[in-house]
């Protein structure tokens, strides 16, 4: 989740995607023995291979013995260890990702591959479990919070192939403890920065997600959203992202806001990427009641048709939000629905999402409701110490410590959802209704249905702002509510950049459109060829 506020200032300060052989010290560091770095030549020539490559071209690459996963997961790590400490977007490091790397190695030459993300290394959001790391969601009351089991999604993306190379920094409790808050901070992992200016925000809370893979830290990451978590890091740091349909994937072993809007979701440098990892995560998990709803419409497989790509005839609804905010944005967007129109797509304009008055402060209720029993309730199933914790307690330890904690914004959120009362009270179960009622049947399925609309696209944000830990965020332009509130899903992916730094477009349609949405961005995708080096 982020809360909006508004400051834009510029300072372009590029880092370079070149590898050192200098080694930089780092919080956590892997074991000296496995960090032996590879020759300066090969390494330029992986990092051409991996600038060049989507997944199954990686995985392609293995085959033909043109690169191992060791040397993927020793290219990326010598990345995290080089280009980290400017971007703080990594929190963790899992010890054991060469080991395992080796391992795949083995299987492979063997003809034995796991799935799809065979040697692939994945940075995951640090509020979702692992079991060799902590799982933080950046706060120094859970540093050591080990719960030594994965998410159900986790054990899909191991059981696939996928390497857990480490844990990314996040907007502390996924920006849900303070009105003020500077997407990217958290007392864990301290201030995540922009890879394309450093001066600038990641926005979050998938911050560190977004950072690393824009900055080529992995091969992708997931992030978590309940709004505009993974759309808008996605967007500021230039890359794919995927908020799904709530129920599409499991929130097991996720640190939660609100079951009626959280989700995890892929974070890539393609949609084929994209693409893939959300087929791996998606399914039915006995523990999340939400999955079951989805189980009879789930696609099994998410890959564009490549082949067979066309926007001609595709109608396409115009919704205007970001553009309004930024002359320069305008003509970005502009641009792009000419090209969009020249390759047969209709669009079609004079849409509007205008909800009814109270409608954010309602929105905003729900969640102050839903987070206070959501976390309880995770917090006391947790399998260590920390299953005594609760709001309340969280509460009193950042008062406790709150130099760490609270150097430069306070708890507003924390308190204000601490005095909420339980689900059952009258006012949240309206307030759910009426803002269901505004996204989903007066909002987002009466716009495609009256206008036979295939998708609705948008400008996801105006360029990053400054970071100011002082006074918070200060974006423009969201379209992330209408999504995120409905649960329905919200693609971004890069549309280009205004004075050097990256603007997404966002897809988004109705319930469980994904299959379409990504066939649809996949082709919007090759007709905009974005260079992410």
């Amino acid at each position: 989740m982020y809360i909006g506020k508004n400051k834009v200032r510029r300072m372009l300060i590029k880092l370079t995607l070149g590898l050192s052989l200098m080694t930089m010290c780092l919080s956590f560091k892997l074991s000296a023995n496995e960090n032996t770095p590879v020759t300066e030549q090969r390494s330029q020539a992986i990092k051409e291979i991996v600038q060049q490559s989507t997944i199954p071209q990686l995985i392609q690459a293995m085959k033909a013995n043109q690169l191992t996963s060791t040397e993927l997961t020793q290219f990326f790590i010598q990345q995290v260890e080089t280009l980290n400490p400017q971007l703080n977007a990594v929190i963790a490091m899992n010890p054991n990702a060469l080991g395992i790397a080796k391992q795949l190695d083995e299987e492979l030459s063997k003809g034995k591959i796991r799935g799809p993300l065979h040697g692939i290394p994945l940075l995951i959001k640090d509020n979702i479990e692992t079991k060799e790391m902590a799982t933080t969601a950046g706060s120094l009351a859970l540093k050591d919070n080990f719960t030594h089991r994965d998410a159900p999604i986790i054990a899909k993306l191991r059981n696939a192939g996928a390497i857990i190379l480490g844990k990314t920094n996040l907007s502390e409790w996924a920006n849900m403890r303070s009105e003020r808050s500077s997407s990217g901070w958290s007392a864990v992992g301290g201030q995540t920065r922009n890879p394309h200016d450093l001066n600038r925000s990641t926005c979050g809370s998938s911050s560190g997600s977004g950072a690393a893979v824009a900055a080529f830290l992995s091969v992708a990451a997931i992030g978590t959203e309940t709004n505009g978590s993974i759309t808008c890091p996605s967007s500021a740091n230039g890359i794919v992202g995927i908020k799904p349909t709530v129920g599409l994937l499991s929130r097991t072993g996720i640190v939660p806001i609100s079951h009626t809007q959280d989700t995890a979701g892929p974070m890539t440098r393609s949609v084929v990427d994209a693409a893939i990892l959300l087929s791996v995560m998606q399914g039915v998990d006995d523990k999340d009641a939400a999955t079951k709803i989805a189980k009879e419409r789930m696609n099994d497989d998410y890959m564009p048709e490549t082949s067979k790509h066309s926007l001609k005839g595709k109608r396409l609804g115009v919704l205007y939000a970001a553009p309004l905010a930024h002359e320069h944005v305008e003509l970005l967007f502009n641009k792009t629905k000419k090209v969009l129109e020249k390759e047969g797509a209709v669009l079609v304009e004079g849409l509007s999402t205008e909800p009814y008055a109270n409608f954010y402060q309602d929105s905003y209720d729900v969640l102050l409701y839903e987070f206070k029993a959501t976390l309880n309730d995770y917090l006391a199933q947790l399998p260590n110490e920390y299953n005594t914790l609760t709001l309340k307690k969280l509460i009193e330890f950042n008062q406790t410590h709150a130099a760490l904690e609270m150097p430069y914004f306070q708890q507003e959120i924390f308190e204000k959802s601490q005095k909420k009362a339980k689900l059952t009270d009258p006012s949240y179960v309206k307030a759910l209704q009426n803002v269901h009622q505004a996204t989903r049947e007066d909002g987002l399925d009466k716009m495609l249905k009256e206008h036979d609309l295939d998708a609705i696209i948008t400008v996801t944000l105006t360029p990053a702002w400054s970071i100011d830990r002082i006074n918070g965020d200060h974006f423009t332009g969201s379209f992330s509510s209408f999504p995120a509130v409905s649960g329905y899903p919200h693609l971004t992916l890069p549309m280009g950049k205004v004075h050097h730094m990256p603007v997404g477009l966002s897809v988004t349609g109705g319930s469980l459109s994904e299959k379409e949405l990504i066939e649809i961005a996949y082709r919007i995708e090759q007709l905009i060829d974005y260079k992410y080096h």
